[in-house]
């Protein structure tokens, strides 16, 4: 390639990281190491095919100052706590939206999958779900309390129970992209044809609108972590297998610490998801309506803070590089 077409095709980006550069103290640590990784590796190409062009000095000097700069960030402070949610977790989200996209088709069209299977064979929600499971359930129905299964005595005890599991699980998601992306596919298949199952097996026994009512007290945000899990995983398996410009282990980090990102900012929401199943869905007395307003709620909000507001502080930032 001719060092004018590589010019070409790189200054606007690099004018993007000068004017990173100087407002930098309004960056990410993520974001600003990303940059400096680029930036090497555009250094390094420069340095191998035009070793006396200039770009060889200007991209060394501004490659330095961001090194420099990232060096002596202090990251300790309450400051750097509200930034990390209110910027890092969001704009990793709008950098993993596709991800986020894949994982959420996995998991509808695996639900939707357990669902028809469910249908057509009756047997199979006992082969997915257990046979113990499936027939304490059906003994619940026939006591004429179905949800019985959320009512243990022991709050406390079920909420550290189920908020190790949901963690395991989360980072078990996470880590399966190790194995590429497909590993991180099988688990949300796989709890997907679970979630499939076990609706059905409601509906079938005239139960849909109560069990989704008990159910998605604590299901409205389990299961859009379960789906931000998936695109963790997806985003590391993805940095391995599509290294696009970088270099395969640069990209795999990057893809490493993008899935990390995702599964702290869920954290939050898997222990008050746990939290809600221990000692809020037991509560099958509630008036329908305020249970449906609580689910609505806590989904739209789910939607908002790892979708909604990726998308608008995005848009904010690329409209104010655009002014300057």
């Amino acid at each position: 390639m001719k060092e004018a077409i590589f010019y070409v095709r790189n200054k606007e980006k690099w004018k993007q990281y000068e004017h990173c550069l100087k407002q930098s103290e309004k960056q990410s640590p993520d974001a600003l190491a990303d940059i400096y990784i680029d930036l090497v590796n555009d250094l390094s190409f420069v340095r191998t095919h035009y070793p006396h062009s200039h770009l060889v000095l200007y991209l060394n000097g501004l490659s330095s100052k961001l090194h420099q700069f990232i060096n002596r960030k202090k990251t300790e402070k309450l400051s750097r706590f509200v930034h990390y949610w209110l910027y890092e977790v969001p704009e990793t989200m709008y950098d993993a939206r596709k991800e986020l996209l894949v994982s959420f088709i996995i998991v509808i069209v695996s639900a939707l999958i357990g669902v028809y299977a469910s249908a057509m064979d009756e047997n199979y929600k006992s082969l997915i779900l257990g046979n113990q499971y499936v027939e304490m359930t059906l003994d619940n129905i026939a006591a004429d309390d179905p949800m019985a299964v959320y009512k243990d005595n022991d709050s406390y005890r079920m909420f550290f129970g189920i908020t190790f599991n949901n963690i395991w699980v989360s980072f078990r998601a996470f880590i399966m992209g190790m194995l590429t992306s497909i590993g991180t596919a099988y688990v949300l298949f796989k709890n997907g044809v679970m979630l499939g199952c076990f609706h059905y097996m409601f509906y079938e026994n005239g139960l849909m609108w109560d069990s989704f009512l008990t159910i998605w007290i604590h299901g409205s945000l389990e299961i859009p972590t379960m789906i931000l899990d998936g695109a963790a995983g997806i985003a590391l398996g993805n940095g391995w297998l599509f290294p696009k410009t970088y270099r395969r282990m640069d990209s795999f980090r990057i893809g490493a610490r993008r899935g990390l990102k995702i599964i702290v900012g869920t954290i939050p929401f898997t222990i008050t998801a746990a939290f809600l199943e221990s000692y809020l869905t037991r509560h099958t007395e509630l008036p329908d309506l305020f249970r449906l307003l609580f689910i609505l709620l806590a989904v739209g909000f789910a939607v908002f803070y790892f979708v909604i507001y990726p998308y608008r502080l995005h848009k904010k930032r690329t409209l104010q590089t655009e002014t300057l």
